[in-house]
């Protein structure tokens, strides 16, 4: 654990806390905890499942096979995916979890993952918990947020030379980006695939976000001869509103299932067959569950847009995902001190970009996980 810092959230939360009994009412526009409930459907689900008394019983290390189809379906209709749900589907307690089970089966003691800097901490914490190495591969405003296919094989260039044999075992990455809202497309997920197959790395692709201002779901296991290179992650947790019911899957070749399922057994049981079962309902509800979904966000975002003019920030409006990533200006020298004179002067609390690495360090996050009436006060907190 030594070299593990504590997550920035977590730290952050307890001061927020602090700051509330000490009479702030702190706005919190940081984290992506969705405020919305699922649909109806899945609460009764989870209500009559529940109520059933032989549905209490430990599950299945790989799932109900009613779930396991439902995320089968899903992937052929939302991303054109084939998934066998005997063999290419793994549930998961949630995908943060599975991020370590994955750094768990495929790192031991000074292997190399590759990760996105700006990206998820969670990805470097979990690589440096199973023994692993991280090493950054940047992502830059002025290559649109994607990966520099130079930088990556002057990467596995001075890993030959140091090593005599490339470690890099896994790369990090997932589209669309968190936290810069860079949508995903099905050039960059070739590319990508590509790379992957030239030098036999595992792409580890995280999906959360694919359903949230985004009109062209994706997934990475859509390009041609990603199974043999890349597993896909995924939750209900954003597009679902269903962060607390800690329901994920990983998708990919049987093989990769079978070798993660090796460590998830031996770490965890199966989940709580009711939160399974409604979870299918919510993995086959249609369109309009989503317009509804977008529909919310696309409002509050026109907000989030004011709020971030407020305090002198840039933005594209092409993003994707439940946050807004934005440029800090106007004097402040990065995202560190901008979020702290919002905070401490203003008792709304944002996140600042550098949390995410070093190349956030120039920006902010403000999450759209707050209703209009909250971010409309937010607005008039900053302008005051």
């Amino acid at each position: 654990m030594e070299g593990i810092g504590e997550y920035y959230f977590s730290q952050k939360l307890r001061e927020i806390e602090a700051l509330n009994k000490a009479g702030k009412q702190i706005i919190n526009l940081g984290i992506g905890s969705p405020d919305l409930p699922p649909h109806a459907d899945v609460i009764a689900a989870l209500h009559t499942e529940a109520a059933k008394p032989t549905n209490h019983a430990y599950q299945s290390y790989k799932g109900n096979s009613q779930f396991r189809n439902a995320i089968a379906s899903f992937y052929n209709n939302w991303y054109n995916v084939q998934l066998d749900p005997e063999t290419e589907i793994l549930p998961l307690i949630g995908s943060k979890e599975g991020i370590m089970h994955v750094c768990m089966t495929y790192l031991n003691k000074g292997d190399i993952a590759l990760i996105p800097n700006p990206g998820y901490p969670t990805y470097k914490s979990a690589v440096a918990l199973a023994g692993g190495l991280s090493v950054n591969y940047n992502l830059k405003e002025e290559n649109n947020w994607e990966p520099d296919y130079e930088e990556l094989a002057s990467i596995i260039k001075i890993n030959k030379e140091t090593t005599g044999a490339s470690p890099i075992k896994l790369m990090w990455l997932n589209y669309p980006h968190m936290p810069t809202g860079r949508q995903a497309s099905v050039q960059l997920f070739k590319k990508l695939v590509q790379f992957a197959a030239d030098n036999n790395i595992l792409l580890c692709h995280d999906n959360p976000y694919s359903f949230i201002l985004n009109k062209q779901p994706l997934s990475i296991l859509s390009v041609p001869g990603a199974k043999e290179v890349a597993i896909e992650l995924n939750s209900l947790s954003k597009a679902s509103n269903m962060a607390g019911w800690r329901v994920g899957f990983l998708s990919g070749a049987k093989q990769r299932v079978d070798e993660i399922l090796r460590f998830k057994s031996n770490m965890d049981s199966g989940m709580f067959l009711p939160v399974q079962l409604a979870a299918t309902k919510a993995l086959l509800l249609g369109k309009d569950w989503y317009d509804g979904l977008n529909g919310h966000y696309a409002k509050r975002r026109e907000l989030v847009y004011k709020i971030l003019e407020a305090v002198r920030c840039t933005f594209d409006k092409s993003q994707g995902g439940m946050f807004i990533w934005a440029k800090v200006s106007g004097g402040y020298a990065d995202g560190y001190k901008l979020s702290d004179e919002v905070l401490y002067n203003k008792n709304v609390f944002i996140t600042p970009g550098g949390i995410f690495g070093s190349n956030g360090n120039g920006y902010i996050r403000v999450s759209l996980c707050a209703n209009e009436m909250v971010l409309q006060n937010a607005l008039d907190r900053i302008n005051a």
